[in-house]
């Protein structure tokens, strides 16, 4: 198993995902601007996480560990220095430490602006999609990493169902412990580095789906679907 960090640990998402990683066996090491609201469980170690930090403090907690997953977010509070400028600074420091896995929680179509419009959900969210796509971009574009790039839609509250559909598709839902999931299993299949998975809620095994996963999707070095 691997020693994973996760940074944005003490989030929505984090917080499923950081179970899902302990019950596949995995160490945990969660950073986070606020450490103490992470989830308490054997094998998880708090840590502070600040994105606003040098690269070379940012590699210090992360140093040691095996997987990167960005999972933090500001919910619009602070995009520039923490979903697109810190998520850069984290792939920095990971190939700073030799750590070449790299799993990225990004947004449906976050690599496609000329989608955004085309659904409420996103266009409500733009600013966070401009973060995603630089984000996104510098990821597949600027680094050596092992990346594996996850868009869901819009997340929800709602119990996890374990079924997925992935792809392009009309822009619906995803509860949270699907997201989670999916961002679990990515892990345990190495042909979904290099992939941009695109999820919504639908019928099909989160397991099925991400063993029998697609070609790679080309974009080209606009980030931009041909």
């Amino acid at each position: 198993m691997s020693k994973v960090f996760v940074a944005g640990g003490s989030g929505r998402v984090a917080t499923e995902l950081i179970k899902d990683l302990i019950k596949d066996g995995n160490e945990v090491v969660a950073g986070s601007r606020n450490p103490e609201k992470i989830v308490k469980l054997d094998g998880v170690s708090a840590v502070k996480l600040d994105l606003h930090a040098e690269v070379n403090e940012i590699a210090k907690v992360m140093d040691g560990c095996d997987v990167v997953y960005f999972v933090a977010g500001s919910r619009g509070k602070d995009l520039l220095q923490t979903d697109a400028f810190g998520a850069v600074k984290t792939m920095m420091a990971a190939e700073r430490d030799g750590i070449e896995r790299y799993i990225m929680l990004s947004s449906m179509y976050a690599l496609q602006p000329q989608m955004w419009s085309k659904y409420k959900a996103l266009a409500a969210i733009t600013d966070y999609n401009i973060a995603k796509f630089f984000a996104d971009n510098y990821l597949i574009h600027n680094t050596k990493l092992a990346y594996t790039i996850v868009q869901p839609a819009s997340l929800t509250d709602e119990p996890g169902t374990g079924m997925v559909t992935l792809g392009e598709g009309d822009d619906t839902t995803n509860p949270i412990p699907d997201v989670a999931k999916v961002l679990t299993d990515t892990l345990k299949y190495k042909d979904t580095i290099g992939h941009i998975i695109m999820m919504r809620s639908g019928k099909t095994p989160i397991e099925d789906t991400l063993s029998n996963i697609d070609d790679p999707v080309a974009y080209n070095n606009a980030g931009l679907a041909d």
